[in-house]
Parts: C-alpha cells; sequence; structure tokens
C-alpha cells in the first residue's frame, strides 16, 4: 500500500524526521491560504499522487509570490501527470502539497527497503540525489551505496558512521545524518514499512536535513495491525478494478495480455501465468479466488476479468483442497450464464470432489473446455484466444 508525500512526512515527523512547513490545498485558493500560513516569499507547489518523477512531469514548481502560488495550483490541479511510474494516461492530480522553500546546498539521496533475497533491510544511500537518481544507479553504480542489516543484529552506530562519511559529510551534519538514519530505521520497522525513500535528502547552506520528498509503501500483510495506516489509503489513486475485487475479498492485479487467469493460491497462480507466457500467451490478470471460495465469488471474479476489454479467454485453474471442485464447477457455471459468457473458457479442476465437478461442467449445456493437466490447459487457451483473434 502506498501513501502521499504529505502523509509520509506526518509519519515521519513522529520519528523526529526533519521536514518544512506544509499544508494540503485541494483549490488555488486553499493553495494561496496554506503559503500564508507558512509565510516567508518561496514556496514549493507540489502534486500528490502516488508515483514518482513529478517534477520532470510538471508537477512540482517554485513560486516566490502568492500569485504564482496560485497560478501554479491552476495549472496542476486536474492536470494529468505521464511519469515512468505511471501508465500513458497518467494520473489525476486532485490535491497539492504547498510547502516552504529553502536553500539548498547539497541534494542527497536515502531509502531503506526490504532485501527479500538477502532477508535483510537494505539501506541505499547516494551523494547524487535528485530527479535524476535513477540514472545515476544505472550508469554510475558506484555512486549509490547499500548497506544491508539484520533484523536480528539491528542498525549499529557504525553503520551510521559508515554512511554519513560515504556520503562526505562531516562535523555536526555528520552526526544528524546519523541521527536521521536511525530515525529512518525505526520508522521503518514501527511502521511494518517496505519502504522508505527520501529524495532528495537536502543539506542547507546552514548544514542542517530536511527530507524535501517523502515515499513510504507499506507490507500489505502487516495493515491489520496497523489501523492508523489503513486509513490513510487513497482509493482514487488506485486501479478501480483492484479497489472493486478487495470488497469482495479477491485478490486481483490488472496485466497488460489477452487470457483473464482464475486460480486459488498465489503460487498456483504464478505457475499459471508463467505457463501461458510458455507457450506464447499473455496473461490479462492475476486473480486469487482464496481457498475458500463461494459461487457467488466466482461470479464476481468473471466479472472482473470480463471487465477488462482485453480478455480474449479465460483460464480457470483450481485445485480443491479445502474448496470442493463441485462447489467451483457450479459456480462457473452460473457465472458464465450470468454474465453471458462470449470468450472461450478453460477449466482445469484437481482435488476434492474433481469427478463431480467434471459431471457438472459437462452436463451444464455450455461451451466449457476441460483440461485435467494444466499444460494441456495451458496450450488449449492460447490456441482458442489465437482462432478467437
Amino acid at each position: 500500500m502506498n501513501i502521499h508525500e504529505y502523509q509520509a512526512k506526518n509519519l515521519l515527523k513522529v520519528f523526529h524526521i526533519p521536514v518544512l512547513p506544509g499544508f494540503i490545498a485541494y483549490t488555488p485558493e486553499e493553495a494561496v491560504t496554506a503559503a500564508q500560513k507558512i509565510g516567508g516569499s518561496l514556496w514549493v507547489v507540489k502534486a500528490q499522487i502516488h508515483a514518482g518523477g513529478r517534477g520532470k512531469a510538471g508537477g512540482v514548481k517554485l513560486a516566490r509570490s502568492l500569485d504564482e502560488v496560485k497560478s501554479h495550483a491552476k495549472d496542476i490541479l486536474g492536470k494529468f501527470l505521464v511519469t515512468p511510474q505511471t501508465d500513458t494516461q497518467g494520473k489525476e492530480v486532485h490535491k497539492i502539497y504547498v510547502e516552504a522553500g529553502c536553500p539548498i546546498q547539497k541534494e542527497l539521496y536515502l531509502s531503506l527497503l526490504v532485501d527479500r533475497k538477502a532477508k535483510k533491510i537494505a539501506i541505499v544511500a547516494s551523494t547524487e540525489g535528485g530527479m535524476d537518481i535513477e540514472e545515476v544507479a544505472e550508469k554510475t553504480p558506484e555512486k549509490v551505496l547499500t548497506l544491508l542489516v539484520s533484523p536480528s543484529g539491528g542498525l549499529c552506530s557504525y553503520h551510521l558512521r559508515h554512511i554519513a562519511q560515504k556520503l562526505g559529510l562531516t562535523g555536526v551534519t555528520a552526526k544528524e545524518m546519523e541521527r536521521f538514519i536511525k530515525n529512518a530505521y525505526d520508522a521503518f520497522l514501527a511502521y511494518d514499512a517496505s519502504l522508505i525513500e527520501i529524495n532528495p535528502l537536502v543539506v542547507t547552506q546552514d548544514g542542517d536535513l530536511f527530507a524535501l520528498d517523502a515515499k513510504m509503501s507499506f507490507d500489505a500483510n502487516a495493515l491489520f495491525r496497523q489501523e492508523s495506516i489503513q486509513d490513510l489509503r487513497d482509493v482514487t489513486e488506485e486501479n478501480p478494478k483492484e479497489v472493486e475485487a478487495r470488497e469482495h475479498d479477491l485478490n486481483y492485479i490488472k496485466l497488460d495480455g489477452t487470457i483473464g487467469c482464475m486460480v486459488n493460491g498465489a503460487g498456483l497462480a504464478m505457475a499459471t501465468l508463467d505457463i501461458i507466457k510458455h507457450y506464447g500467451g499473455e496473461p490479462a490478470n492475476f486473480l486469487d479466488v482464496g481457498g475458500g471460495a463461494t459461487a457467488q465469488k466466482v461470479t464476481e471474479a468473471f466479472k472482473l476479468i470480463l471487465s477488462d476489454t482485453n480478455v480474449k479467454g479465460i483460464l480457470v485453474n483450481i485445485f480443491g483442497g479445502i474448496m470442493k471442485c463441485d462447489v467451483i464447477a457450479q459456480g462457473i457455471i452460473e457465472a458464465a450464464k450470468e454474465v453471458k459468457l462470449h470468450v472461450p473458457l478453460v477449466v482445469r479442476l484437481q482435488g476434492t470432489r474433481v469427478e463431480i465437478g467434471k459431471e457438472l461442467l459437462a452436463k451444464s449445456g455450455l461451451p466449457i473446455i476441460t483440461a485435467d493437466m494444466l499444460d494441456d490447459a495451458a496450450q488449449k487457451i492460447v490456441a482458442a484466444t489465437r482462432e478467437k483473434n
């Protein structure tokens, strides 16, 4: 789960991460009021969307007068920002963040994330913070420091000194950086975060540090113990189909292909996607109905899949353990009738009451293609979708 910059900064402030004064605004008039509250003569007007690269897309602008604040707010609000982290349509800006400006001496980069392969927390830092950090990482990786911290051992003082030294900081500023990283690490653990990214982390002309931008993502599996984080969810920033799926207790992720997939279990889903690609097809989605699907849940799953106009065929791959194959078969039949199925459907069932399930499908009178093995099912749906095209 992702949140907005202003929300991330509010969370980080709790852990004494230094941020500049700022206020959220939904209209140009509110933006001017925010600038007046902040005071001074330099402000930054920032689009609030769940995507990086806002600056290059025109979503971050400096203002040196209240008139400029209002003008920038008018330009940004309602605009669709297209960045490397959005699709070609971009994301519409519904709100902006007006923040105080500051004299910048140096821009650094800092992030904390989970390195799942190493099973450790990775702290990534660079002297080359700012809008081109991706290019820095690609072309000059030696300028990016990655330090792995074991959760059992924890963050140590020598880790902090090492990072500050590599960033070229000395004296009071180096000590500030050590505190900054320690506080960010504590926040990372406390919030069950999967990512904290500060880019840029600026050093001012006075040697102070500020998180000029902040991005945070959270482990969805830990949200049950992070109620305050759940309250920050902005569904307008999420795929509408994925939001709808969550309401029906379905795990759905839209992909770019033409073959809709309905499975039970994430591992089985990944295997299904892989074998479809192996035989030359492209999955249109990842949809996991879970271990206790009902006929109604299967119907909702079919509706979700078919709401994607790119879908030219559907593969259902179910292993009936807790879930019984006859219940799934009945759900498939009811769903196919309700949605007036108009694309090829291949069903592969294995497990509890599989023979009863197969019999129900055979007697349904519907043009359902069955398969006993996943290999066979994948080949059949790829062939069927090609014929349809």
